[in-house]
């Protein structure tokens, strides 16, 4: 079995267990799930808009601190496709994110090729996987947002 068809199956459960997360974080005022046991970097909550149904959803992301801003990457696991969130923040940039108990409004954009090698060294420094999910992506660029304070 490799790893696509492993994460195929699981992720209906990861998906369910994203929304319990996401549910505590929120009903917690964000003193739940911020930080999670386990993993390196901290937790937000990123509020984005459907491209083309205009649906609001919420995604839990591990994002990592640049100064004012927080970056977030579009890993989706190392699937060969980005993730629907990244799509959403696209086609609507504009945005609020929960870090801890603080919301904040944010402008997403892609981090350009001078940042990138940085970013990524900051990202996989925090959160190891991420190499692994580079490595299996089929070839994809896994894309780094950066979400600036606004």
């Amino acid at each position: 079995m490799d790893h696509l068809d492993l994460a195929d199956r699981t992720w209906p459960l990861l998906r369910r267990l994203m929304g319990v997360h996401t549910v505590l974080y929120r009903a917690s005022g964000g003193r739940i799930g911020h930080r999670v046991p386990g993993l390196g970097a901290p937790m937000l909550l990123l509020d984005h808009v459907g491209a083309r149904t205009g649906a609001r959803r919420t995604a839990p992301l591990l994002y990592i601190p640049d100064g004012e801003d927080l970056v977030i990457v579009a890993s989706k696991g190392g699937f060969p496709q980005h993730p629907s969130w990244f799509h959403n923040l696209r086609a609507n940039p504009e945005t609020t994110v929960q870090v801890g108990t603080e919301r904040r409004p944010v402008r997403a954009r892609l981090a350009t090729p001078e940042e990138r090698p940085r970013l990524w060294e900051r990202a996989t420094e925090l959160y190891g996987p991420y190499d692994d999910y580079q490595e299996r992506s089929g070839g994809r660029e896994i894309p780094l947002v950066i979400l600036e304070p606004r």
